[in-house]
Parts: C-alpha cells; structure tokens; sequence
C-alpha cells in the first residue's frame, strides 16, 4: 500500500515546452471527469503570482499541465485547454489570486469536422478511425479502444458532421460509451471497463467515512488517487455501504425503487467509475477524490449524465 502523506501538486502553464512552473505557489482545483463524452474540466486558482507572470499565463499561455498525488503515488490529473484566465484578483489584502478554467481537447470536441465516405464492408472500428482522422489537427490520438466486432456494413457511409456527434452514432450502436482523456480517445463497452486492476478502497487505502447508496450509483469520498480512472474498476466492501432510503413520497413503486437500486450494487464488490472529481489546496485541508460508481457490468443511464452533467452531448 502507498503512504498518502506528502502531498505533491505539480502544475505548469504554458505553449509546448514553453511554460511556468507554478508548483511552489498555493494551488486550489477541481477536476470533473465523466465517461458521458464531455470534455473534462479544471478550476484552478493560483495564489500571489507576480503580475508579469500572471500577464503572461492571461496573454500567452494556452495549456495547463496538473499533476497531484502523495510522494510515490503522484501523476497527471488533467492536461488541457486554457479556456478562461480571470485576475488577477484580490482576495484579502494581502493575498491575490488568479483563476484558470480549462478543458481538455475542447478544440477536438468543437471544432473537429468527419468528412468521408466508407466503401461498403466497412466496420465500425473504421468508422472510429474516421473519426480519429478527424480529431488528429488537435491532438487526439486513440487511447483505449474495446473489440467492436467484424460486422460488416452492406452498404458504403457518408460520414459527414461533428466528430463528438459520430463517435455518439457509433458507440451507441455497439454499445459503448466514449470520452478524452490526456487527448486519448477512449471507447468502452457498457458492461466492460479500462483494463487494469480494481483499485481497493477502504479505511486503510484512504477511503473517507462510508460509501453511499444513491439512485444513481454509489458515491464514494477517499484521499486524492490519481490510479482512480473513468470507467476503471473499484474494489468496495459491500458491507461498508450505506443503503439508500425508499422514497414514500413518490408514485413510482416501492418494487420499482428496489430494483433500481439493486441494480447498482455490485455483489462481487468490483465496481466501475462513472463520474470523477479530484479537488485539492495545497495550502488547506481538501485532497480528495469523489466518485460515483456502479456495478461493472452496467452502464450509465440519461438521467444520471443529465444530473451530473446538464448538457453531456456539447451541442
């Protein structure tokens, strides 16, 4: 087992290799990530820069680099695009802050165009490949991408639109779900996961007080892990977890309820990561990360993407 103490918080700002280092200064974040194809997004503050180099990240510098973790536990958390630069501000007298907001491969996502046709006998791993073809101008190459059969289609495809709109055609057909993460494109069946063992989440590994039941899956609190990955697997003493209550004020059925939330339990223990936050100051308590995860063999429903994220599809 890793010792989670020492924390370390890396973060670096710039254009390629060009770049400021600003790890030495306090440093508050919130990473969000979701398996719901939106791009990841990072709030970053930094405390007390200097105003030439605080003008510099605001006028020149367009990505973020942020590494977090413990001494011998430490790695990327978020690589991506400067998307906002506010300050700098003050926040006491003495104390002045400036505010980044990024995403990662927002330029892909927005902007990346498909534009071809595919012969007839063509596969969907193919059309993937279009897909990626497309987003290449911006950074992303392929990451994880699941076996999605040797079905042949009988008739050639114009593939024409969005890239973010055809990867959703695609995965929902074979389904799957996808997401980019450190400008990786990732696909993973519904009822698989990222290969790799589960990480074991429990008092002794940093897990914060008791995992929560919900409606939409269970939620889980445990010291910042940058091993902890979207659609990777959890390892979760079923006994640990707090069961949720049946709502008796709703017309939907008791029996209904108690299906739904039996469904997210996993009786083997080993659960799949549906949405994740890693947020940090390196000058206060907060080094967490929270999920919320489900049995590995299920999938994330609408209503839970709608809840977590109000507009997951980018348009």
């Amino acid at each position: 087992m890793t010792r989670q103490w020492l924390r370390k918080v890396r973060l670096v700002v710039g254009n390629g290799a060009d770049g400021i280092d600003c790890s030495d200064l306090r440093i508050r974040f919130a990473v969000r990530k979701a398996e719901v194809g939106y791009p990841e997004q990072a709030d970053i503050t930094v405390t007390n820069l200097s105003n030439a180099t605080a003008n510099r990240i605001r006028n020149e510098y367009k990505e973020v680099y942020l590494e977090a973790g413990y001494e011998g536990n430490s790695a990327e958390i978020f690589r991506g695009e400067v998307i906002q630069v506010r300050g700098p501000g003050r926040e006491t007298p003495t104390d002045t802050y400036l505010n980044i907001q990024a995403a990662a491969s927002q330029r892909a996502h927005s902007y990346a165009v498909v534009n071809k046709t595919l012969a007839a006998g063509h596969t969907f791993r193919d059309q993937v490949d279009a897909v990626l073809e497309a987003m290449k101008p911006f950074g992303v190459t392929a990451g994880y991408i699941a076996d999605l059969g040797e079905t042949k289609m009988p008739r050639g495809r114009a593939m024409f639109g969005m890239a973010r709109n055809q990867l959703r055609a695609i995965c929902g057909s074979v389904g799957a779900s996808w997401f980019i993460s450190g400008a990786k494109l990732n696909i993973v069946k519904n009822n698989e996961s990222l290969p790799g063992e589960a990480v074991v989440l429990n008092s002794n590994t940093g897990m914060i007080g008791m995992p929560v039941q919900t409606i939409e899956g269970v939620e889980v609190r445990c010291l910042l892990n940058p091993r902890l990955k979207v659609d990777g697997l959890v390892q979760i003493n079923e006994a640990s977890i707090q069961k949720a209550k049946l709502n008796i004020t709703t017309d939907e059925s008791y029996e209904v309820q108690k299906s739904i939330l039996e469904q997210v339990i996993a009786t083997d223990g080993i659960y799949k990561i549906l949405f994740l936050t890693h947020s940090g100051d390196t000058r206060g308590t907060e080094f967490y990360s929270d999920i919320l995860c489900t049995a590995a063999n299920k999938a994330i429903s609408p209503a839970v993407a709608q809840r977590y994220l109000p507009n997951p599809s980018g348009n």
